[in-house]
């Protein structure tokens, strides 16, 4: 693999991540999928997959129900960290900051973009909670398609988009003998500083 050096990247992580994220669409399957990781009330870790939904000046955003238990440690302010990894490119970004909801004009808007299936979903499904079995979730299921039956289906209340706002964003780039090439981006008054990592 090419060597990654400081001259090869862009001042702004954002722009920096859009390049990688480009070649990442041509050449990876699921690109914008990433890993979530966040805090329990008792300090415990937790973490899971999610899809990426946009990134720019402010962050990065994705989406789920309010409720679900990722929902609630997002809310609690102790901010979280992503992980993207492309393995057929053996690049991965890891990101850290702190977390806000989006408005809810915006998460319409997303929530708009998704299949009926998705939707149906979104109202279905009483995510993180114990089920009794499979037949309670068709249940459900069944229950929302007759609810919407003739008509949109409109975004629930609680589900909705967040962004990461990050102060810190990290270019790993695998290597030979694992002596890989690592920048992180650290957030600065106006801007950012860049330093390479020892990998």
């Amino acid at each position: 693999m090419a060597p990654l050096r400081r001259a090869d990247l862009d001042d702004d992580p954002i722009a920096q991540f859009d390049a990688w994220f480009r070649v990442a669409e041509r050449e990876a399957p699921l690109p914008e999928a990433m890993a979530l990781a966040t805090v329990d009330p008792a300090g415990d870790p937790d973490a899971r997959m999610v899809l990426l939904k946009g990134v720019d000046a402010e962050g990065f955003r994705f989406f789920t129900n309010h409720e679900s238990t990722k929902g609630g440690q997002l809310e609690s302010g102790t901010g979280a960290a992503l992980v993207i990894y492309w393995r057929e490119l053996d690049r991965q970004v890891r990101v850290r900051g702190a977390v806000e909801r989006l408005g809810e004009a915006e998460s319409d808007a997303y929530f708009a973009t998704r299949s009926r299936d998705s939707q149906i979903g979104a109202w279905a499904s009483p995510q993180s909670q114990p089920l009794e079995s499979r037949a309670q979730l068709d249940d459900r299921v069944r229950e929302a398609e007759a609810r919407f039956a003739d008509r949109e289906v409109p975004r629930p209340e609680h589900w909705g988009g967040y962004l990461l706002r990050p102060h810190t964003i990290e270019f790993w780039q695998g290597q030979v003998g694992r002596l890989h090439d690592r920048f992180r981006y650290a957030r600065t008054g106006g801007g950012w500083r860049i330093e390479r990592l020892a990998p």
